[in-house]
């Protein structure tokens, strides 16, 4: 392989979100671009502490789509990316999100970086140098368009062999965790009751927040057990709603959102060592741990189902092979099988969003409340109660007058 870095180009052009101000211009390779050095190994973290027109450095082997798309929306000025954002084992779609979106992506700039540059420093991108006090810290290459399509060109070639390794990773999977899957033998016992209940599990992943804005009337009416997994509880949260359990690893999930009341469930690793246990008990909170080989989401979906869920809603959760892989586990086959044993009770709501706009236009029912409006005023006037109404009715008109024309004098 050469030394730039495969990008990919799907079959069809992906849609990027038009996020406001990222298509202004950022700087080019001759005048630079210039702003705050924000820096960490993972990008999931970076993100929640990055201000517009920051420059990120992060550490991040094929940019998934999710990931990328977090990073246009802090609208940062430029991404350094310490490893190749596409290294040609599959099409992942992250870089192709940043180009489009106008944000300067310099690729391989090796790991010297990060003993470099400090957080809060002042950095330069010109080209695909990176400078700091007028000294080239780093170099990269800078990926453009045409780039990024001939490397996912040559990523796709890569495909059969993925495919294959996925096949072996799914039935290593199901030897190991047989007994789980098909007789669910070790999910723990949970005090939030969901037996004859429909459950919704929120993670944060593709069109999260259009999803669960589209399900608030089916919130509203069925009121769901509401389970965040990792971020998918802040995700919640942001949208107004509390979350019941939060289940994850518990890396990427707010103090606010770990203590919001929520019960704990602790994603262990099959051998009963759990990192994320010891950030719960700093908080001070209780929790339950799920020794599993899967991811976060699968363990969701397995404790809904063997809990006697009747229907699982999913949202931002993966489901299609390119989906698993722009995940970037090999693990991700689990959650193939775990969609095989959830069954029918499974119900994707990713892309409900698109799918579904409500028919109801803003104009008619302001149309609506006008003529009601009207017609309680035509009531009151032509009634015989009319008379006693008409000087109070009067009086708050005037009132509202006065106080809108303080608001212009």
């Amino acid at each position: 392989m050469n030394d730039v870095s495969p990008r990919i180009k799907p079959t069809a052009r992906l849609h990027v979100p038009r996020l406001r101000g990222l298509r202004r211009e950022r700087g080019d390779a001759e005048s630079g671009t210039t702003g705050v050095a924000r820096l960490d190994g993972k990008t999931k973290k970076l993100t929640k502490r990055l201000e517009p027109g920051d420059i990120a450095i992060i550490d991040h082997v094929d940019l998934d789509r999710v990931s990328a798309e977090a990073l246009a929306a802090c609208d940062v000025a430029a991404v350094i990316n310490v490893a190749r954002s596409i290294s040609g084992r599959y099409p992942n779609l992250g870089p192709q999100i940043l180009v489009e979106a106008g944000i300067p992506l310099i690729d391989d700039v090796g790991p010297d970086v990060f003993a470099k540059v400090r957080e809060g420093d002042r950095v330069r991108v010109d080209g695909g140098a990176l400078i700091c006090d007028d000294q080239v810290v780093a170099k990269g290459i800078r990926q453009t368009e045409e780039t990024v399509e001939a490397a996912m060109t040559e990523a796709k070639a890569e495909l059969p062999a993925q495919l294959e390794a996925f096949a072996a990773n799914t039935m290593e999977f199901l030897k190991r965790e047989r007994d789980l899957l098909l007789d669910g033998v070790g999910v723990p016992d949970v005090t939030t009751d969901l037996d004859g209940r429909h459950v919704l599990i929120v993670v944060r992943g593709y069109h999260y927040r259009e999803d669960i804005a589209t399900l608030r009337p089916y919130i509203r009416e069925y009121r769901p057990v509401l389970i965040g997994v990792d971020g998918g509880a802040d995700a919640l949260i942001e949208a107004g709603y509390r979350p019941d359990m939060i289940v994850g690893d518990m890396d990427s999930v707010s103090d606010e959102a770990l203590t919001c009341g929520a019960e704990l469930i602790v994603h262990a690793y099959r051998d009963g060592r759990a990192p994320g246990l010891k950030r719960v008990h700093d908080l001070d909170r209780k929790a339950v741990v799920f020794p599993a080989a899967g991811t976060s989401e699968d363990i969701a979906m397995l404790l809904a189902d063997d809990r006697g869920a009747t229907l699982i809603v999913a949202v931002g959760t993966h489901a299609t092979l390119v989906e698993f892989l722009d995940k970037g586990r090999a693990g991700m086959s689990s959650t193939f099988l775990t969609r095989l044993r959830v069954g029918s009770k499974l119900v994707d709501a990713k892309g409900v969003s698109r799918l579904y706009r409500s028919r109801i236009k803003g104009s008619s029912l302001l149309l609506l409340v006008a003529a009601t409006l009207v017609a309680m005023i035509v009531a009151i006037v032509s009634s015989p109660a009319g008379d006693a109404f008409a000087p109070v009715v009067a009086d708050k008109w005037h009132q509202f007058v006065y106080w809108l024309t303080g608001l212009f004098t």
